[in-house]
């Protein structure tokens, strides 16, 4: 027999760690060639990891709700055979074939606590957590140790892990808070006298019930709480401001009705209004390049490109932002081919995590869902957000060299927030301007 180390791949280029969410395989369990062994998570992203080879499950070197280092081996698979990619050779003549298999799982388990030490078995954690009925990993557990925090403290924290568990990204959140003075530390007392209680009479959480006995208890799913948490973090750090502005897009939707049709007999892809909107606000980007930036702490971030997210549904209702990188040197074919890639993959729960990264500016169409205008929260840490609302057939009027009458138009508001703390309203108000500018100066002559 020979063993093969299954490691946590690349997932591109900004994506370094995930967590652990679900095991599809226990240890002892037959696995096949491709067949997915555990499912991941980066931010709003799950993916599933493959086995590279046929085998039986030897070993599992982290639990749910680990974070796992790209390249970290994660199990241990047994194999047929001495063909495995990442089979050990037999170091002497002499050794027997169990020796020679327990040498690279030991060799596995001293490099894994070598990268991270804070990982070690829950069971050799010697604090006051180990006394908790709650499941914590030993991450979780050794960063809680490391800060000071109180199991009472820890209980309190609302874990966005599976079953409401405590992830890192909670703690360090919670840490953070707790040194900006967000959070009240637990009360001495009630901290001493939690650690005099036994295990068995720690504080166990109350499942929330319903008042009349008919209400349906529905549990949030990571995605709600990731997107809870970033949302209130999101109003929490920036002042958020709106400018609003109409455009008249008559003369884009006559275009678009006019080729659409043939763009999808040459390209094989739909096109639609977004690509037309994310060209011009890439455009105007680059004409206010103090749109494009984020903040740090006292420091501005200016981005050098610009990457555009764009809000895409997701089947069970919630959204995802995908990051068309680069958007500015798209031209209008390029800017359909990569809107209508992502929000496929999207719908289909294929978006890879290095989809979702290195966003310097975000696009939402609320007008999808019959919105007239909305008032988007800003995507941390960007500072500025465009709402796209529906497109309407209203009367307007129209201002000729002849004179003015009343005509019907195509006609949609442009919602933009924006961080008051480093963009003014005057910036701010310009930015939404021009790109309502630039899509009533379309030019209805333009070929594709």
């Amino acid at each position: 027999m020979a063993t093969f180390e299954l490691k946590l791949p690349k997932m591109g280029e900004s994506v370094a760690e995930a967590t652990i969410t679900t095991w599809l395989k226990n240890v002892g369990d037959t696995i096949e060639m491709d067949e997915p062994v555990l499912e991941i998570a980066t931010d709003k992203v799950d993916s599933e990891v493959p086995s590279e080879v046929d085998g039986v499950l030897k070993e599992i070197l982290f639990q749910v709700d680990d974070v796992v280092q790209v390249g970290q081996t994660i199990a241990i698979i047994e194999t047929d055979g001495d063909s495995a990619t990442d089979a050990a050779s037999s170091s002497s003549n002499d050794s027997t074939p169990a020796e020679a298999t327990a040498q690279p799982v030991e060799a596995v388990k001293a490099a894994t606590a070598q990268v991270d030490k804070g990982m070690a078995t829950a069971g050799k954690v010697d604090n006051d957590y180990a006394n908790s009925d709650s499941f914590y990993s030993p991450l979780v557990k050794n960063i809680a140790k490391e800060e000071n925090i109180s199991l009472e403290e820890l209980e309190a924290i609302n874990g966005t892990g599976k079953d409401g568990r405590v992830t890192k990204n909670d703690i360090l959140a919670y840490v953070e808070d707790k040194k900006a003075g967000k959070t009240a530390p637990a009360p001495a007392a009630a901290t001493t006298a939690a650690a005099s209680k036994p295990a068995a009479a720690a504080p166990v959480k109350a499942a929330p019930v319903s008042v009349n006995g008919e209400d349906e208890i529905i549990e949030m799913s990571r995605m709600g709480k990731l997107i809870s948490h970033h949302m209130i973090a999101s109003v929490q750090t920036s002042a958020h401001v709106q400018s609003f502005i109409e455009a008249d897009v008559t003369t884009i939707w006559n275009w678009r009705k006019k080729n659409k049709d043939a763009f999808k007999a040459r390209e094989g892809e739909n096109l639609t209004f977004t690509p037309i909107f994310m060209e011009a606000v890439a455009t105007a980007l680059k004409e206010f390049p103090m749109m494009n930036i984020s903040v740090d702490g006292d420091k501005i971030i200016k981005r050098k490109n610009v990457n555009l997210g764009m809000a895409a549904a997701l089947p069970d209702g919630n959204l995802i932002v995908p990051v068309i990188k680069n958007a500015d040197q798209l031209n209008l074919v390029g800017m359909a081919k990569s809107v209508n890639d992502l929000a496929n993959r999207a719908r289909n729960g294929k978006l890879k995590p290095d989809d979702t990264q290195g966003g310097t500016y975000t696009v939402t169409n609320v007008g999808t869902f019959g919105s007239v205008l909305g008032t988007p929260i800003i995507n941390q840490p960007q500072v500025g957000i465009l709402a796209l609302g529906a497109i309407r057939k209203v009367p307007a009027v129209i201002e000729t060299p002849d004179g003015d009458f009343i005509g019907i138009r195509m006609k949609m508001f442009l919602s933009h927030s924006y961080d008051h703390r480093v963009v003014n309203g005057a910036l701010g108000g310009q930015f939404v301007q021009r790109v309502a500018q630039l899509l009533e100066s379309f030019d209805p002559n333009r070929t594709i």
